[in-house]
């Protein structure tokens, strides 16, 4: 796939790994589509910075995936703007507890509106677009899809319906458009609610006996993107060796 001109819409982008994607793939002459529901401030920074080293290489949208109306606005704004649609990076995801006995029917919703709902019906608007110029989709998933988090089973369903998603929809769209999937292990800490012995106690699971870098899932990325073309269908564990153990 050539990036002189391809667009990737990225979902989640205005933080954290979002945005490295981002400005990973921007720097490698992409135009991107940054999504973001709260982080309006930072992408729009992001965004901003892009356009400074390239005009007109990149878009702010603003949607919470809850929404469908909202939801499905995204693509056809991607299209009305660029054009064209070669890539699709479904990042966005919502991670909470739902201990046994306390969750709610909003918990269910905002978990698979985030991971399964919002990936499924941005996938399937995207498709046609994508057909066109051989392009594909990249789900982030989580290595708990296959391995129980405790007090995460909402999560973790969700994020194995993801995982569905990709093998599914990589039989469906093919052989027009390429559907694979990153498994992160630990690659930022969250910014609140791990204490050092959680922390400890993870890198003690991880083989590698470290966390990840942003650079590894950006890496990752680049490769399902752009090398592995006879590549369709598959889930991509970056997280140290850590669902060995």
């Amino acid at each position: 796939m050539t990036n002189t001109s391809a667009v990737v819409l990225i979902t989640g982008a205005g933080r954290r790994i979002g945005a490295a994607l981002a400005a990973d793939l921007h720097g490698r002459g992409y135009r991107i589509a940054l999504h973001c529901q709260n982080s309006i401030a930072e992408a729009t920074a992001l965004c901003a910075d892009f356009n400074r080293a390239r005009p007109d290489s990149a878009i702010t949208l603003q949607a919470d995936l809850g929404n469908p109306a909202q939801r499905d606005a995204l693509i056809p704004t991607v299209m009305a703007h660029f054009g064209r649609l070669d890539v699709l990076i479904n990042n966005a995801s919502s991670f909470f507890p739902t201990p046994i006995g306390s969750t709610s029917d909003a918990d269910w919703d905002a978990l698979f509106d985030a991971n399964a709902r919002a990936p499924f019906f941005l996938s399937q608007a995207a498709a046609p677009h994508l057909a066109k110029n051989k392009g594909c989709i990249v789900n982030l998933l989580d290595i708990f899809a296959e391995r129980p988090k405790p007090a995460h089973t909402v999560y973790g369903m969700a994020k194995a319906a993801q995982g569905m998603l990709t093998q599914s929809l990589a039989l469906e769209l093919a052989p027009a458009v390429r559907v694979n999937a990153i498994a992160p292990g630990a690659i930022l800490w969250p910014e609140s609610g791990k204490t050092q012995a959680q922390k400890q106690a993870i890198l003690d699971a991880t083989p590698l006996a470290r966390i990840g870098e942003v650079d590894d899932i950006c890496k990752a990325a680049r490769f399902l993107i752009e090398d592995a073309a006879y590549c369709t269908g598959q889930i991509l564990a970056v997280d140290g060796g850590r669902l060995l153990r």
